[in-house]
């Protein structure tokens, strides 16, 4: 028996694959063993790829992956490489482009079939047991695709060297334009925006609805440069929709992934790491600009969601939790009006029914609604009392699986939300545990200077880091340099910015960026994707740590970054020109650069009146750092005033004199 005919995910850093390990599938990680075993064995690869939150990866695989005759004919015919997409991001880029090239359409899970040379020539997503909506069964795909390749090797290879040359085709940089990124353009892009919203639901476009994380943050900075109101206007109605909608866990706090209505009323249940950091950011933001008491308590909810159901042990933040409990989605979070007036008596469980919109129809199934806070209790202590007891009583029942997964780049986006919006709500618990997180992240993930991607139970996996892992990171470091002074920060993070300009740069096409390092194992196209999705780009948010590194490195080094910043934003404004929504990271980051990007220093003498103000009032983007003069570069030769802090307001190489006061500090910020 050939050594490699055996599950072989047991041993995997990836709680996905492990999910999978005790399949009947020879499933093998991806590798060059793995390959090499169908080049000799002169079969397909059958590549499967999900994530463990993926409600529909659990469903094939309890209908077919689990199932002893399909698991047959999947370890005859094909080697079977099961890969966990948000440890290997690169993998997931090339093949989702060839499923979306072959069917106009993507998804997890993901199954496609290789030649053993890794190109693609059969592509799809979910495969039913029986055939169903058109839709073969996974049994029928198995074997149409052994047939054809051993009957017409040639109409395979064909097909392969056709998506493999559109791949490459597709995987150029964005062409130049003569766009100048300015306000000019942004405001333009904001209209843009705006036009696509939906403003009776909020949020954009229909069915299913996702958070538009990072588009919010973009907008809140135009609105803060441009003052218009109809921007602002519209992140108010997306903030509080979502606030008020199923998608908030109203009882736990934090975000599901998307909502399946236009409604925001029946998520996807899944919560994912990712997506409550960028909404921690955004809501922290909103909430300090605008004093919005929603925003503000829907910060702290979704902040104690990530410190109480994703912290590890070691302080770093897990993935995910699943969809799914013990195979149900959402179980764990709908209620019926019976269950609420169990659990809190009959007068305090009708109430209840009617604040959180629970219904004898029910919004979800069998009768079950998925909690709503549609307006305003009428007792907010009533409200505290009666959410305790759901969320105690809910806590009994079985809970969703948590993938203990420790991305790097995601736990980059927590540490830069926590560190901002632990410093602009005064919240030091929260900087804290930024601080816990990234030494946590450093420790383990940094090995001779190169990053990994993901570690499980403080064991580090092989898979190396893409740029967004560099640059998530190294911006989370520099939030929390800007939150506690501490230079110590500074050095880790310009080490990863290094790092990424050495390895991710397209020598070619300046300011543009590859995904994965130039050392990084070949496929069959490099990726390279700058648009903005449910998480930033990896060049967007190279863009972000350069700028705001350019504003407190040394002076030696800070033009190189800053040149890498100004190159990136030149590169990307034809995105920002017609495709703005798709854009919504780099239109923050390029809001920053258009005002400077604003720099406040804060020389102080032990008061930190002045600058809690600056950190509280400074626009997004902005760089506020604080210390006695002199102890780090944005404070060199700024001292006291009179034995006084004062605030040195700086746009670009352009400085104000120095201010005492907060109002003269505010003065100076809004101008």
């Amino acid at each position: 028996m050939d050594p490699l005919a055996h599950n072989a995910l047991g041993g995997s850093t990836s709680p996905y694959l492990r999910q999978h390990a005790d399949n009947p599938v020879h499933w093998q990680q991806w590798g060059p063993e793995a390959i090499d075993w169908a080049r000799r064995r002169d079969v397909p690869i059958l590549l499967s790829i999900g994530y463990s939150a993926c409600h529909w990866c659990h469903v094939m695989a309890h209908e077919s992956f689990e199932d002893d005759a399909v698991a047959s004919l999947m370890n005859e015919h094909f080697v079977c490489i099961k890969v966990d997409r948000e440890e290997r991001p690169d993998l997931d880029a090339v093949y989702m482009n060839a499923t979306v090239a072959m069917t106009g359409q993507g998804g997890w899970p993901m199954t496609c079939f290789l030649t053993p040379g890794g190109a693609p020539f059969y592509c799809g997503t979910y495969y039913p047991p029986a055939p169903r909506g058109g839709m073969p069964s996974f049994t029928q795909l198995l074997g149409a695709i052994a047939d054809t390749w051993r009957d017409r090797r040639s109409d395979v290879d064909n097909a392969a060297e056709s998506v493999a040359t559109e791949l490459r085709r597709g995987a150029g940089g964005i062409p130049t334009a003569d766009v100048a990124v300015d306000a000019a353009l942004l405001d333009a892009a904001a209209i843009a925006v705006l036009k696509d919203e939906d403003t009776l639901r909020g949020g954009f476009g229909g069915a299913p609805k996702f958070p538009p994380s990072a588009l919010l943050e973009g907008l809140l900075r135009t609105y803060e440069r441009s003052g218009n109101s109809k921007v602002l206007e519209a992140v108010e109605r997306t903030a509080s929709a979502m606030a008020r909608g199923g998608i908030y866990d109203q009882l736990g706090g934090g975000f599901a992934r998307y909502s399946v209505d236009a409604e925001w009323v029946v998520p996807h249940f899944e919560k994912m790491l990712y997506d409550n950091a960028q909404l921690l950011r955004v809501y922290a933001h909103l909430g300090r600009r605008t004093g919005s008491e929603q925003a503000i308590r829907v910060t702290e909810e979704t902040a104690r969601f990530l410190l109480r159901d994703l912290r590890t042990e070691n302080g770093s933040f897990a993935s995910a939790l699943d969809a799914d409990t013990e195979g149900v989605e959402g179980s764990t979070y709908v209620w019926t009006p019976a269950q609420l007036v169990e659990v809190l008596g009959a007068e305090d469980g009708e109430w209840a029914s009617h604040v959180l919109t629970v219904t004898p129809d029910g919004t979800f199934e069998e009768g079950a609604s998925v909690l709503q806070l549609l307006k305003d209790p009428d007792d907010w202590d009533r409200w505290h009392r009666v959410r305790n007891a759901l969320f105690a009583h809910r806590a009994t029942r079985p809970q969703p699986g948590r993938d203990d997964k420790v991305v790097t780049a995601w736990n980059g986006m927590a540490i830069t939300a926590l560190a901002e919006a632990g410093a602009g709500l005064g919240r030091p618990e929260w900087i804290s545990a930024a601080a816990d997180c990234a030494r946590a992240v450093l420790d383990l993930h940094v090995l001779d200077g190169r990053l990994r991607r993901a570690s499980l139970g403080s064991v580090v996996g092989e898979p190396v880091g893409v740029l967004e892992d560099y640059a998530c990171l190294a911006t989370g470091l520099l939030a929390l340099f800007q939150a506690t002074g501490d230079t110590g920060w500074l050095e880790p993070a310009e080490v990863l910015l290094d790092r990424a300009l050495r390895h991710f740069a397209d020598p070619e096409q300046p300011g543009s960026w590859f995904d994965t390092a130039d050392d990084a194992e070949t496929l069959v196209t490099r990726p390279r994707d700058p648009v903005d999705g449910a998480t930033p780009s990896g060049s967007s948010c190279l863009a972000e740590a350069l700028l705001t590194a350019a504003a407190v490195a040394d002076v030696d080094v800070s033009a190189h970054y800053g040149a890498a910043a100004a190159a990136s934003l030149d590169r990307v404004a034809l995105l920002l020109e017609r495709a703005p929504r798709s854009a919504g990271h780099w239109l923050a980051v390029a809001e920053a650069s258009v005002r400077g990007p604003l720099q406040v220093a804060v020389a102080t003498n032990g008061e930190t009146g002045l600058l809690d103000a600056a950190r509280r009032l400074a626009p997004g983007g902005a760089v506020v750092v604080g210390g006695t003069p002199d102890s780090s570069p944005l404070l060199a030769d700024r001292p006291l005033v009179e034995g006084d802090p004062a605030a040195y307001v700086c746009r670009g190489f352009a400085c104000d004199r120095p201010v005492s006061t907060v109002g003269d500090l505010a003065d100076a910020l809004s101008r």
